[in-house]
């Protein structure tokens, strides 16, 4: 046999052998590419965020800014101002793949044509030049995307004579408190020749600049309330303000590309830094081509003649700043010949550097990542040629990661697919992560409670869904709860308004913001100085609240003891005071004194749409609970560290003694536990017990015995589950013990809220009921991911298909079923320290 040349040798190393057809990933969330919905969910109330079921997994790391890209192609979810929503397809920033087949030349920009461009709304046939992916229909299929969380597909079918696949991720890896903090994407694209024939292909990038617009131009960030009652501000981004952005290529050991930047203030502001795209400098037998500079706002053809013509684009380097009113989009191509059966992998980055995250006037913070890049906005480049170094390593950290869920097929797979795909709201939920700080090793973390209710870290609500960050990324967890330490001794008598009352047409009540040793409800809002200035919503008064103290201590207990990287008892001893604090503050409300805070009539808990009167099921069981878990803590601290707790031991012993001989005497019926004592109201409540949940799930002594706990649930399957539309959308909060409804018209009784489901499924596995738990959560799931809800999870479903607030951070509650499902089963890398070398 002759000897084989270097090309030739090279090409038959590329050859692999036939693949089989594309099938998407096990545990991912699938749709036809470009295919709509016939009936998506349409919100509840008409002034709730409502973009429509076009949502596809967000990239970006946490507290970075993220971007999203949908299952119809487009690049349209842009959360890159801290805490703030934009979204809209921004038809140039886009994939586009050119192909030679013979004779035969095609070329597709890889989105289905926009119906217009949301940075120029007044532009009609935006880039009418271009030629888009023919979208799927129910009879023929152009592709697939699925998605697992960090990675999502993009599959290309039945248009190319090539195969294409682009698999896209971000380096979210449980335990990295550095990398998970990337704001950078990684684009595998996998481009294959299954003909008999050379094919010719070109790969297309082109990208707005967009350096200067995600920062509010509303400096008073006006407050208003909606009409539910909620208050939010007003939120102006700079969109499509150009002047002063320039575009040029970069060239640098391990990387060719172009960087887009802008106008720079000294000290370097809000919205201000760099876009970079990048390649690595050492791809083989291509072609690289760049325009540094093409216009958006016409109808494209300046970039798309040629690239559809040659699978060329035009080569410029012009790096002239923008004059007011224009549009600056820059474009990199790489061109190659496949022979046939050739295999070729081109990877891609975007990374932005938008280091600034601004609030109040004067008021901003550093993001994460400047820990370990200079905060001068000016590393882009450094990030991608980082990601272009590391991806494949990064890729081979995700697959070990995700390994354990996999391969829990004890698990339906709907529900492996969510314990994934939930974890998105990490990333795209408004999520702040600041750089480090004396107190705060890893930084100040927080994620809203969603994008209508735009405040950090609603205590409620994490109750539920802090399962994820906990058994993941534990010390952002610890983050959370030291920043509501600091803020439960805190006092401000700014006076507010109480929207409830204005919905039941009471008019104007006011009450201070924030009273000394009340546990705040969230952690500030990103119009105010999150962190800082705590218990933002006004919905109620939040001082009255009877659940918040109980969860906060709950919440520590749990994260001192299931923590994946072991005890800390430090963390224990700076959350103590506080914890004491909050408990003696509650305490106050026992009008009785049998021991057991009393619910006030105006709602006061979580379910704050719903009054409750005397002592509650649910705030009782928690408070029950939260005193267990701070007799544990007392101990601990007062054998191992030498704090003197003996008088907490005593005062807390004895509101336990009293409150668990009161407990079933006021509200146990012989069935379940009535929702209150004093209100009448005859439903059974689904989440009565999540106080005994938590009690047996940290191996406390149970809030009730085992024989109250198993009737209890057996009563909220049939009544709120089983009863409630047969059980196809999940469990309502509730109902009558036959299943109807008190009043039609209320509100949260009716409503399914997905991350209380998550967190009741939770109860019953704990509890050895499988089967339930599992039909719960897959009647939740089935409903999201079905219903054009995917990457958008909202609080509450109902049964007429509406829902209210998406982008809810309650709902990765669903990590509590994995927790109680394999026994606190680790994921790899969530047990490593938090300051590994660089």
């Amino acid at each position: 046999m002759a000897p084989l040349g270097l090309s030739a040798l090279r090409n038959r190393l590329r050859r692999r052998p036939r693949p089989q057809p594309w099938t998407a990933p096990e545990a991912s969330w699938t749709r036809p590419f470009g295919l709509g919905w016939q009936k998506p969910y349409s919100v509840r109330y008409a002034s709730n965020l409502d973009d429509g079921p076009w949502h596809g997994m967000p990239l970006g790391g946490f507290g970075a800014g993220c971007i999203g890209r949908s299952p119809r192609g487009d690049f349209n979810l842009w959360h890159l101002d801290g805490g703030e929503h934009w979204y809209g397809t921004i038809p140039d920033s886009q994939f586009a793949v050119w192909e030679r087949n013979g004779d035969t030349c095609r070329a597709h920009a890889l989105a289905t044509a926009p119906d217009g461009d949301a940075s120029l709304p007044d532009q009609d046939n935006p880039l009418s030049a271009w030629s888009w992916y023919p979208a799927s229909t129910e009879e023929v299929e152009t592709g697939q995307y699925a998605a697992r969380y960090p990675l999502s597909w993009s599959h290309y079918s039945g248009v190319f004579a090539a195969e294409i696949t682009c698999e896209a991720f971000s380096p979210i890896l449980p335990g990295d408190y550095q990398r998970t903090s990337y704001p950078l994407a990684v684009f595998r694209w996998q481009l294959r020749n299954p003909t008999s024939e050379p094919l010719e292909l070109s790969l297309l990038l082109s990208w707005r600049n967009m350096v200067g617009w995600f920062t509010n131009t509303d400096a008073s960030a006006e407050v208003h309330f909606r009409d539910d009652g909620s208050p939010e501000h007003n939120y102006a981004p700079a969109i499509a303000s150009g002047e002063g952005q320039r575009n040029r290529a970069v060239d640098q050991p391990g990387l060719t590309g172009l960087l887009l930047e802008g106008r720079e203030s000294s000290p370097i502001a809000e919205g201000e830094g760099q876009w970079c795209l990048a390649l690595p400098d050492d791809l083989e037998a291509v072609q690289v081509m760049r325009c540094s500079r093409w216009d958006p706002s016409g109808d494209g053809a300046e970039l798309w003649e040629t690239f559809a013509a040659e699978g060329r684009i035009p080569e410029s380097d012009n790096d002239r700043a923008s004059r007011p009113g224009e549009q600056a989009s820059a474009a990199i191509a790489v061109k190659m010949t496949l022979a046939p059966g050739e295999c070729r992998e081109i990877p891609v980055v975007i990374s932005w550097d938008l280091p600034v995250t601004s609030f109040a006037s004067g008021i901003q913070d550093l993001r994460r990542y400047t820990d370990f890049f200079a905060a001068d906005g000016r590393q882009a480049v450094n990030l991608a040629a980082e990601a272009l170094r590391d991806w494949r390593d990064w890729r081979q950290q995700i697959d070990q990661w995700q390994a354990p869920v996999l391969e829990r097929r004890q698990l339906p797979e709907n529900l492996r697919m969510a314990l994934f795909n939930e974890l998105y709201d990490l990333a795209s939920g408004g999520s702040l992560w600041t750089a480090a700080r004396p107190g705060d090793p890893v930084g100040r973390f927080g994620v809203l409670e969603c994008v209508d209710y735009a405040w950090y870290e609603s205590l409620d609500v994490r109750l539920y869904g802090s399962f994820a960050l906990l058994q993941l990324w534990p010390e952002l967890d610890k983050a959370v709860l030291r920043s509501f330490a600091r803020a439960i001794p805190a006092s401000d008598a700014t006076q507010r308004p109480i929207g409830w009352y204005f919905t039941q047409g009471r008019g104007r009540v006011e009450a201070d913001r924030k009273v000394e040793g009340a546990t705040p409800h969230d952690l500030g809002a990103p119009n105010e100085e999150p962190f800082d200035a705590t218990n933002y919503t006004a919905y109620q008064d939040c001082n009255l609240w009877k659940d918040l103290a109980s969860d906060y201590v709950l919440q520590v207990w749990r994260t001192f003891l299931l923590a994946p990287t072991g005890e800390d008892l430090n963390f224990l001893a700076e959350c103590w005071p506080a914890a004491v604090q909050a408990l003696r503050y509650l305490k106050r409300f026992d009008i009785n004194n049998d021991g057991l805070p009393d619910n006030g009539g105006a709602p006061d808990q979580t379910f704050d749409d719903w009054p409750l009167k005397g002592v509650s099921a649910y705030c009782g069981a928690l408070w029950i609970a939260a005193l267990e878990a701070a007799l544990a803590m007392a101990q601990r601290l007062q054998l191992e560290l030498g704090l003197e707790t003996s008088q907490d031991q005593h005062d807390f012993s004895q509101w336990l003694e009293q409150s668990r001989s009161n407990f079933d005497k006021l509200l146990w019926n012989g069935e379940f536990y009535r929702i209150d004592a004093e209100s009448g109201t005859p439903v059974v409540m689904a989440d009565q017990l999540c106080g005994d949940f938590y009690a047996r799930l940290l191996k406390l002594p149970a809030v009730v015995s085992e024989a109250n706990s198993r009737s209890t649930l057996r009563a909220v399957k049939e009544a709120c589950f089983e009863r409630f539309d047969g059980g196809r959308l999940g469990v309502a909060n509730g109902l009558r013990r036959d299943g109807t409804p008190l009043d039609p018209d209320g509100t949260h009784p009716l409503e399914v809220w997905t991350g209380i489901n998550f967190g009741l499924a939770s109860y019953y596995r704990l509890m050895g009921e499988k089967d339930t738990a599992e039909a719960i959560c897959s009647s939740v799931v089935n409903q999201v991911y079905s219903g054009g809800l995917q990457f958008r999870t909202p609080e509450a479903i109902t049964a007429v298909k509406t829902f209210r607030a998406c982008h809810y951070l309650r709902a990765m509650a669903i990590w509590g079923l994995w927790a109680t499902d394999t026994d606190w089963a680790r994921i790899p890398g969530a047990a490593q320290p938090a300051f590994p070398s660089r």
